[in-house]
């Protein structure tokens, strides 16, 4: 009860503020403010993500009980109503369990102290670039008593976290390159060693925080407004309507004429839906009627593996990081490399000689309890979550597409099923569709909002978080099962 009730004092000073910014054509007043020299700051964007309609997301106070339940549970844990929760939310299944594994990682015991918790989810962020993060957890780092003298730059935090910065950077960008080695560096390094109980939540954060960019990026994230770029104090720029259109945001309407002007034609995106359609129904027959053999699925994993290293976006520029978020971490010029480039190969990792189900889980579980039953309770949600629609059909079953999206975020990480036929990605994903999972997963920094929206262009957006939440989660448990399998043979 208290929670819902700190929720509704949150949300009624919200409908405060608005009452005291309102204008005189509305019936409000703005006179004491400005008679008190109130500097009332204003939100820059139109709601929580710049891809998606502020109308199309669910608005504060119009949610149902369970929605509220979740919305409570989120105030009372981060003292905030932040815009993931509000974008996640399309999903409640999902983001319950999101909220309940990141409020155990940051604030409930474990190996780890609380200001070292958030500082390693800066140092992970910003290997993205990813502002938004960087900005909430320099926040939380101060408030459970952090050294503001860390946030000066990596350099000036403890020689135990510099030293994670190797780790870091691998695991975000090229994670098959870690070895046992890594690990041995980072549990003997005297006075600075990590217990292996330590290294495992730091590897668990970091996973966390590189995909939770991944998901920052892809559904563009805006600025809370209390960070840098999420609000101005200049007045508005205001003609034919009154101040209340732009904080309802009711300003952007020309600016939504003019970018479906570009669009393709609908009939266009419907028949790409009827299409893709088709093709599940045709993969499921071909299922039906024969099966590949082994030597052929390897060799369809290997061509969709190299294939994956052709798509790349014509955006596709470097990224150079703001000093504020560069001075998180060291080596600015490492990214993400395809792992076949410039002759360099890595093996071919076979989920079936080390899996999440029957090796990390339980590694996870071991050295941090109830975390990997946590971790592992969202990466089935994710992966199950469906509501058997497809854009504008119903009952539909869409195990086959979640499946496919999910083996060629692990393909592009080298990650092989020896029980899938790889050759059903190509038939199911397109090249935009492609382009927007790799960068999402691989370089979250480039998304842009025409990435977005020129896959699936006929789905909801509800359906495009959806993708998302498969991605991050995917993305996750790559990384964690290159990491876990390295610390497996270091303790063998």
């Amino acid at each position: 009860m208290r929670l819902a009730a700190a929720a509704n004092e949150a949300y009624a000073a919200s409908l405060a503020v608005s009452e005291l910014l309102g204008c005189q054509q509305c019936g409000g007043g703005r006179g004491q403010d400005e008679e008190l020299g109130i500097r009332i700051p204003r939100p820059l964007g139109h709601g929580p993500s710049r891809f998606i309609p502020e109308k199309e997301i669910l608005q504060v106070g119009s949610e149902d009980a369970q929605m509220h339940a979740l919305f409570a549970d989120s105030f009372a844990a981060l003292g905030r109503l932040d815009n993931i929760t509000l974008v996640m939310v399309f999903h409640p299944q999902y983001l319950e369990s999101f909220l309940k594994t990141q409020h155990y990682l940051l604030q409930m015991d474990g190996p780890l102290p609380l200001h070292y918790r958030h500082y390693i989810g800066i140092m992970a962020a910003a290997r993205h670039q990813c502002s938004y993060l960087v900005n909430l957890h320099v926040n939380d780092f101060l408030h459970v008593g952090g050294d503001p003298k860390w946030l000066n730059g990596l350099e000036n935090a403890p020689q135990k976290l510099q030293n994670l910065g190797e780790l870091n950077k691998v695991l975000a960008h090229r994670p098959w390159l870690i070895t046992k080695e890594h690990i041995e560096g980072l549990l003997k390094a005297e006075e600075h060693s990590w217990s292996l109980a330590e290294l495992v939540h730091a590897v668990v954060l970091l996973t966390h925080y590189h995909s939770l960019a991944s998901f920052t990026f892809g559904c563009g994230i805006s600025p809370e407004i209390h960070c840098d770029g999420g609000h101005t104090f200049r007045p508005p720029s205001v003609s034919n309507y009154c101040i209340c259109d732009i904080t309802n945001g009711n300003h952007n309407v020309d600016e939504m004429q003019v970018n479906s002007a570009g669009n393709i034609s609908v009939s266009d995106s419907f028949f790409e839906v009827e299409a893709l359609m088709e093709k599940m129904k045709q993969l499921q027959e071909c299922r039906d009627e024969e099966e590949a053999s082994q030597e052929e699925m390897a060799s369809r994993f290997e061509i969709e593996k190299r294939e994956s290293m052709l798509v790349f976006s014509s955006d596709d520029d470097e990224v150079t990081p703001a000093r504020d978020v560069s001075r998180h971490f060291e080596d600015t010029s490492y990214g993400y490399k395809d792992f076949s480039r410039h002759g360099m190969h890595v093996p071919t990792f076979r989920v079936q000689d080390y899996c999440w189900e029957d090796h990390g889980y339980s590694l996870v579980n071991r050295l941090y309890p109830d975390v990997g039953q946590l971790i592992d309770e969202k990466f089935h949600i994710a992966y199950n979550l469906t509501y058997n629609t497809m854009a504008m059909h119903k009952d539909v079953d869409t195990s086959m597409l979640r499946r496919a999206i999910w083996n060629y975020i692990h393909c592009m990480f080298g990650i092989r099923y020896d029980d899938y036929d790889y050759g059903e990605i190509n038939q199911l994903l397109d090249r935009s569709f492609k382009v927007y999972i790799k960068t999402v997963v691989c370089t979250p920094e480039k998304v842009t909002k025409r990435m977005y929206d020129s896959f699936w262009r006929q789905f909801k957006h509800s359906e495009k978080v959806h993708v998302n939440l498969l991605l991050i989660e995917a993305r996750m448990q790559a990384e964690l099962l290159y990491a876990l399998r390295a610390i497996t043979r270091y303790m063998t």
